[in-house]
């Protein structure tokens, strides 16, 4: 599978070079079934997805991978609850409120303020409306997983 992986991500990265589209995650089922996550800082719309798509699948076909054709490729941009894997998503999500968990399965939900190599900042409100609204830095190397909330 890892050979797989590295095969399709070679492919992939022509592709996507001088865009701003990058790779979250690639995963590959027992059954030849390739999953690719992909991202983008300008949002990955369906047209830039369905683009992808079509011209990996044709990269796939012309490198041979699966001789039989018996393989199937979906792309798409990862699940509203999939936790953020990369830098450049936590940077993409500056302004958007997000429930960070760590290592010790504590749980604060923020609005994610800053984005250092090292740490966030996550403003942080009160449990009562007269709180004041505090920051808190939380150390990447604490973090368990962070997920972005969505709100209706």
């Amino acid at each position: 599978m890892a050979e797989i992986i590295e095969k399709v991500y070679a492919l992939l990265e022509p592709l996507l070079d001088g865009t701003d589209i990058f790779v979250v995650n690639i995963k590959v089922k027992p059954t030849n079934n390739l999953k690719v996550y992909l991202d983008a800082d300008s949002g990955f719309s369906i047209t830039k997805s369905s683009s992808v798509n079509r011209k990996l699948y044709a990269a796939i076909e012309a490198a041979g991978m699966f001789p039989d054709g018996d393989f199937s490729l979906e792309v798409s941009s990862p699940g509203v609850d999939e936790p953020l894997t990369q830098m450049r998503q936590y940077k993409k999500n500056i302004g958007r409120k997000v429930t960070v968990t760590d290592k010790e399965d504590k749980e604060v939900t923020g609005m994610l303020r800053e984005v250092t190599d090292e740490h966030m900042v996550l403003e942080v409100k009160g449990k009562k409306a007269s709180d004041p609204v505090k920051s808190t830095e939380i150390a990447f190397s604490n973090i368990k997983k962070t997920v972005v909330q969505i709100i209706f």
